[in-house]
């Protein structure tokens, strides 16, 4: 198996589409997706940014979120990381899984990757 890559980074913002145009503009990143909540999610190519939109309504901060592997398969992570990844809900094609570290850090494992469905 090869060694899991760090492929995604995640930020909850309070304005995700001025902060998709700064990185894009002033780094050259592509947007890549758009969620209906208005997060935005670019790329160098390599690693990827999410710009969570904050929710009025919401109680999470701004700021960092969490951060994603991306691994050959995920079953010998749900085998060996304690508390036991979660399976992720809904229609978040980003991620299958949500795991925390030792310290109480968010990350999440993916096999397909960090892009939706259908983008390369």
């Amino acid at each position: 198996m090869s060694r899991p890559r760090l492929r995604h980074i995640a930020f909850v913002v309070q304005d995700a589409k001025e902060m998709a145009d700064f990185y894009t503009s002033r780094f050259g990143m592509s947007l890549f997706h758009t969620d209906p909540d208005g997060s935005h999610f670019v790329t160098d190519g390599y690693v990827n940014l999410a710009l969570i939109q904050q929710r009025l309504d919401g109680d999470v901060p701004t700021g960092f979120n969490h951060f994603g592997f991306q691994v050959d398969d995920v079953a010998p992570y749900l085998e060996t990381l304690e508390p036991r990844p979660a399976l992720r809900g809904g229609d978040r094609p980003f991620a299958e899984y949500r795991a925390i570290d030792p310290e109480g850090n968010w990350f999440d494992l993916s096999a397909h990757g960090f892009l939706p469905p259908g983008v390369s």
